[in-house]
């Protein structure tokens, strides 16, 4: 393997493994911005020896066991400034890699939430809590992070700074609270892991459509809280979306990790235990006998899809009123985009098109890739092969992951051939 190729490969198994590393050393040294600093040392430390060495068999666990051997390092070496540090290294086990390998299913785990809870503190604002979020746990760099709020890179690597200042200043508690404090940071800590989760079903960026493993962990996570707050609905109802999102993935590619569209998926292979599992969460939360919430009407919207066997007996209608009940309860021009999509669905592409074509006024939306995708979908099902294929080659520029890239100048090629046909045949 070649450096470049080792370095890769390095790269890929940082993203999987880094929120687990993070959370373990903010364990030991209660300061989460420092913590990251330590695990990206680890990191760095990898990309020295590994393409010499090899990767080694477990390398997870070699990179915390790095990372808690320098954060020990730390520790020790600011004893006498802070007697604290001292006391908290003493609690401490040094760890070795088959030792760390083991904690990784259990203590580690638990840490992750931990850390949810840390970064969504009411110390910080809602915007700043997201963004250190997204950029601990799900490794999203200053710049995924913001094309994925559609907004300056600038901005989101100040409110990160920012946060973990804060933190670091308020001595946020590494801990899950309870009663009315889990409570009071409950809404936040929802909206970090669907996002968690929204970034392993689609990534942002990088050679893969999907990161399973984020949405496993964001699974993981959401199941947790349905347990510790059975009494909330929408902690139901974004379980229940997960859950139901989840049974499609090992269909959203195929063998050379390709995309597969939604309405391309082979229904047979849909995962029915999680969907079993997503319709009785979603059920839960019904129970409640609260209005459905936004995680709740979005898993509605998953339920449908479940229960059409085939692309044709999808129920679009009632998609695109839940939709409409969606957009009363979180205003968003993303919402509207993907209720264009279901009323082009329900009652024909022109419709849609004309609900797109109003977004395009959106400022929110100048970046988004996925408008002008939507468009070309809409008009190629309209037959407007040439200025379909214009809108999937806008599309192209405005994305960063490269499997979507693929898929779309596939769609253009496909319809320019298409046009060409057409207009030989006229």
């Amino acid at each position: 393997m070649s450096v470049s190729q080792t370095h890769r490969t390095i790269e890929t198994i940082w993203r999987m493994e880094s929120p687990k590393i993070i959370a373990g050393v903010t364990r030991m040294v209660r300061d989460v911005g420092l913590a990251e600093d330590i695990a990206q040392d680890a990191l760095v430390i990898a990309l020295d020896r590994w393409p010499e060495t090899g990767i080694p068999e477990k390398p997870g666990a070699w990179l915390m066991t790095t990372a808690k051997r320098r954060a020990l390092d730390l520790l020790r070496r600011n004893k006498l400034q802070d007697q604290k540090y001292v006391e908290i290294a003493r609690e401490i086990e040094l760890y070795t890699e088959d030792d760390v390998d083991r904690a990784l299913d259990g203590e580690i785990e638990d840490d992750l939430l931990r850390l949810i809870f840390m970064t969504c503190h009411p110390v910080l604002s809602q915007d700043a809590r997201v963004a250190l979020t997204l950029r601990l746990l799900c490794g999203l760099t200053t710049d995924e992070i913001a094309r994925s709020f559609l907004i300056q890179e600038s901005t989101v690597a100040q409110r990160i700074v920012r946060a973990k200042r804060t933190l670091n200043a308020e001595k946020v508690p590494f801990e899950v609270p309870a009663g009315k404090e889990l409570e009071e940071r409950l809404s936040a800590v929802l909206e970090v892991i669907y996002l968690m989760f929204n970034e392993g079903y689609s990534a942002t960026s990088g050679p893969n459509w999907t990161r399973p493993l984020l949405c496993q962990e964001a699974l993981r996570l959401g199941r947790i809280l349905a347990a510790i707050a059975p009494g909330e609905p929408e902690v139901h109802g974004l379980a229940a979306l997960m859950e139901l999102q989840s049974s499609r993935l090992k269909t959203r590619v195929n063998a050379q990790g390709e995309p597969i569209l939604l309405m391309d998926q082979n229904r047979a292979l849909w995962d029915q235990l999680l969907i079993r599992r997503g319709l009785a969460a979603l059920e839960r939360g019904q129970k409640l006998g609260r209005t459905l919430g936004p995680y709740a009407l979005q898993a509605s919207i998953s339920a449908c899809h479940a229960a059409a066997r085939t692309p044709e007996e999808t129920n679009w209608i009632r998609i695109a009123a839940l939709y409409e009940a969606l957009s009363r309860q979180m205003p968003s021009p993303i919402v509207e985009l993907n209720r264009a999509v279901a009323i082009g669905m329900a009652f024909g592409p022109a419709y849609g098109l004309q609900l797109v074509d109003a977004l395009y006024a959106e400022p929110a939306l100048s970046g988004y890739h996925l408008l002008p995708s939507v468009r070309g979908d809409l008009l190629e099902k309209l037959g407007r092969c040439e200025e379909a294929a214009e809108e999937f080659e806008r599309a192209v520029g405005m994305t960063r992951n490269e499997k979507e890239q693929a898929l779309l100048l596939k769609r253009a090629a496909a319809c320019r051939q298409e046009g060409g046909q057409a207009s030989c045949d006229t």
